[in-house]
Parts: structure tokens; C-alpha cells; sequence
């Protein structure tokens, strides 16, 4: 009975390690690019005031674009499943405001083509990795309903 018990344990206990694992590592995709895009978005900002005197337009691509970053880093400390899925949401639609932002910035000359190009596609990239991250948690919680469905007859 000790040796069943023993392997139930280390079974149980390499199956966590394996969630925890490739749940840390999509943490660490997502909060690795969110938060180095937050860095340019501040670096251009401080060019925008400095260089150009622009303030209104620039403060609010600060703004969103920052913000992806923070929701993404509040989202994996989430106090449930829904609060994840709640967060995530948040920084999708800050990363979509802060495309609008940067179309907005470019139609209006201030940025660069290559800036342009640069910051859009890392914002487009960043919008996917969010969007995959919310379809895969419904889908994981939609499979928990069903399992606890079947469980119950």
C-alpha cells in the first residue's frame, strides 16, 4: 500500500510540475514581450517630449501601451480563473487601443516608417500571444465544466 502511495504522490506531483512548468514558461513569453514593448513605448515617449514636443498624442500611446504589460502581469497573479481571463481581456483591448495609436501617430507624421512598422507588428504579435492565451483558458475551463458535468451522473 506505501508503494502505491508512493508512486500516486510522485505522479501527482510530476504532473503539477508539468503544468507549473509550461505555465510558467507561457508567463514568461507573454511578460517578457509585453514588458519589453512597455520599454520602448516609454523610450519613445521621452523622444516624443524631448525631441519633437509632442505630449497629447504620445501620452496616450503611454498610456495603453504600458498597460498591456501591467494587465498581463496582474492577470498571473489572478484570484480565479475568470479574474485571469478578466485581466487578459484588459490588455487586449489596451493592445488594440495602442494600435490605433500608432496608426494615429503615423497618418500624422510623427513616426517613421520603419518606427511605424516596428512597433506595429511587435503590437500585433503581442495582440495573438493575448488572444491565444484567452481562447486556451476558456477552453480549459469550458473542458472543466463538462468534466464536472459527467462526473455528477
Amino acid at each position: 500500500m506505501q508503494v502505491f502511495l508512493l508512486k500516486f504522490v510522485f505522479v501527482i506531483q510530476y504532473r503539477f510540475y508539468c503544468i507549473s512548468k509550461e505555465f510558467i514558461r507561457m508567463e514568461s513569453v507573454a511578460s517578457q514581450k509585453t514588458y519589453k514593448f512597455a520599454v520602448r513605448v516609454v523610450k519613445l515617449y521621452k523622444y516624443f517630449t524631448n525631441v519633437l514636443n509632442e505630449y497629447t498624442l504620445c501620452k496616450q500611446l503611454l498610456r495603453s501601451g504600458t498597460s498591456i504589460a501591467a494587465n498581463t502581469k496582474e492577470a498571473y497573479n489572478a484570484q480565479s480563473d475568470l479574474d485571469f481571463i478578466h485581466k487578459f481581456s484588459i490588455a487586449q483591448k489596451e493592445c488594440s487601443e495602442t494600435i490605433f495609436w500608432i496608426n494615429l501617430l503615423y497618418d500624422s507624421e510623427y513616426l517613421t516608417k520603419k518606427q511605424y512598422e516596428s512597433l506595429k507588428n511587435d503590437c500585433d504579435q503581442i495582440y495573438k500571444i493575448i488572444t491565444s492565451i484567452i481562447l486556451t483558458k476558456k477552453e480549459n475551463l469550458q473542458k472543466k465544466k463538462t468534466q464536472k458535468s459527467f462526473k455528477k451522473k
